[in-house]
């Protein structure tokens, strides 16, 4: 075991009192490569450690494709792993509560006309709703996850961005309740990413060299629209294409190809470039618009979750409106329910998630967030 493996293992990563054999932990193991250093860790640290591992839709009939996690393949690498390790390992069927809370909700938020982000939909409900009450039921002391995201406990457990920022899952974690916050434990907030692959080389884990899923688990080779279409083929109607002052200026073959802000794929000519700014699902047409044309900063807000006392929500915040975005100065007004944003940002669309976010001494703290119902300039 090399020496930063080592230094990892001496510390009490879980953050419990008792006897380390006497403390049961389930991991839910996806067959990749950080939940499975996150259960050898717990391991060798002397935790009572249970790898669990979600069979979430019938693989065979969408085939496997590389880049996608939760394949038939991951069960049976999660098992071997929990096999070096000598753990117990359990496959639990979920297929029928994912394809009500996660798939079919993806596809019709395009029938809506906006742009879904089923991860959070999926932990939100199959892994952090249900695993967690699996996990109680076998009267485990925690579940812990390989994400990456700080947990710190200061008379409650808070969440917070990662240590490796370019590897940070909060965004994904926002629906997280308090109470799930406070019996789940994430082993990877302090660790970047290179030194995981290093644990897992040192440890000689065979799924060291795997590579990280990157499409959305149910949709083989990112092509998103085969699912849409196949559960709601509603969404891929002709209509109109037109410009902000409604005139008609092309045809498109269907609501679902299209998601706020999107330049490419419009195919209207023109000597400006265009870009997605409304979809309008009653009319079944695209409008199309300026880049400035795009920028908002007011932001509506629904089905707002807190990870703090809502009196908290003073003075300046920071929000993320997309996975991939960066930290917008903003205020956050009524509750959570509306986000002003200091300076306008285009491709805010419904569907998507915004986050709240706030600096302090311990780092850059989540505070919660919502779902994106609608927005204004």
């Amino acid at each position: 075991m090399s020496l930063a493996t080592s230094d990892i293992v001496k510390n009490n990563i879980l953050g419990f009192d008792k006897d380390k054999s006497k403390t049961k932990v389930v991991v839910a193991m996806s067959g990749g490569v950080d939940s499975s250093v996150v259960a050898a860790l717990l391991k060798i640290q002397g935790y009572d450690v249970v790898g669990i591992t979600l069979q979430l839709f019938d693989y065979g009939k969408i085939g496997k494709s590389k880049g996608t996690c939760c394949a038939g393949k991951d069960i049976y690498d999660a098992k071997k792993v929990c096999d070096q390790l000598d753990i117990k390992h359990e496959v639990f069927n979920y297929e029928s509560i994912f394809k009500e809370e996660v798939m079919t909700k993806f596809a019709d938020s395009y029938v809506r006309g906006e742009t879904p982000v089923p991860c959070i939909d999926c932990n939100q409900t199959v892994k952090f709703r249900d695993l967690f009450k699996s996990a109680k039921k076998l009267n485990a002391d925690a579940l812990a996850t390989g994400h990456y995201v700080r947990r710190i406990f200061n008379n409650n457990a808070k969440m917070y961005r990662p240590d490796d920022i370019n590897r940070d899952q909060s965004y994904f974690l926002f629906n997280t309740t308090q109470q799930q916050l406070e019996y789940l434990r994430f082993p990877l907030g302090n660790i970047s990413k290179v030194l995981t692959r290093n644990i897992a080389r040192d440890l000689n884990l065979q799924v060291a060299n795997k590579p990280d899923s990157q499409d959305i688990c149910f949709v083989p080779n990112g092509n998103y629209k085969t699912i849409v279409e196949k559960l709601k083929p509603e969404s891929f109607i002709e209509g109109n294409i037109t410009d902000t002052s409604g005139k008609i200026i092309g045809k498109h073959k269907g609501i679902a190809n299209f998601t706020i802000g999107q330049r490419k794929g419009i195919k209207v000519a023109s000597s400006e470039p265009y870009f997605v700014i409304k979809i309008d699902t009653k009319k079944n047409e695209i409008i199309v618009g300026s880049r400035d044309d795009l920028l908002v900063k007011h932001i509506f807000l629904r089905d707002v979750n807190l990870l703090c006392e809502s009196n908290e929500l003073k003075g300046e915040f920071l929000v993320k409106v997309r996975s991939t975005g960066g930290l917008l100065p903003c205020k956050i007004l009524e509750n959570g329910t509306k986000v002003l944003l200091e300076k306008g940002e285009g491709g805010v669309s419904p569907g998507q998630a915004c986050v709240f976010y706030k600096k302090d001494d311990l780092g850059v703290r989540v505070f919660g967030g919502g779902w994106i119902k609608k927005t204004e300039k």
